[in-house]
């Protein structure tokens, strides 16, 4: 059996960005989608997607379920690490000096300034209910009630 790598990994990225925008996020491509995305006032909840295993089987499956609650950001958007490397440093770059890079990861903003973390070490071995309580407690502690 011969397998063509390229199109493998062209239809997992289809299906997770498709995932994604699925559940209600905005797909930051380029920079300059990022620098309009950040420049939106009120809160956005940044969602750091990658090919892995635990982007695909905790970190999304948390970000699409997550926002059924009663609070949630103004604003839901993703980059693609990896895949849209620009738009990715360009993100990585507004979080602020503080931000340790690392994918997959939630990243909530508030006025476009970063006031919460979900780190990959937060993801990676955790189930994905306990994923989405802690982004539904960022909400809680930042976001309005819709």
């Amino acid at each position: 059996m011969n397998m063509d790598f390229n199109l493998l990994m062209n239809d997992i990225v289809r299906q997770a960005r498709g995932e994604m925008e699925a559940s209600g996020y905005e797909q930051l491509n380029s920079p300059d989608d990022v620098e309009q995305a950040f420049a939106r006032k009120g809160t956005s909840l940044v969602m750091i997607n990658s090919v892995c295993g635990c982007a695909g089987g905790i970190a999304r499956p948390a970000a699409a379920n997550a926002v059924h609650y009663d609070k949630r950001p103004d604003h839901l958007v993703t980059v693609f690490a990896g895949q849209d490397k620009e738009a990715t440093a360009q993100a990585r770059m507004l979080f602020g000096e503080e931000h340790l890079p690392s994918s997959p990861s939630f990243v909530l903003l508030k006025d476009g300034q970063a006031v919460a973390e979900i780190g990959r070490h937060e993801i990676e071995g955790h189930d994905p209910m306990s994923v989405i309580a802690h982004i539904q407690s960022l909400f809680e502690e930042h976001c309005d009630e819709l």
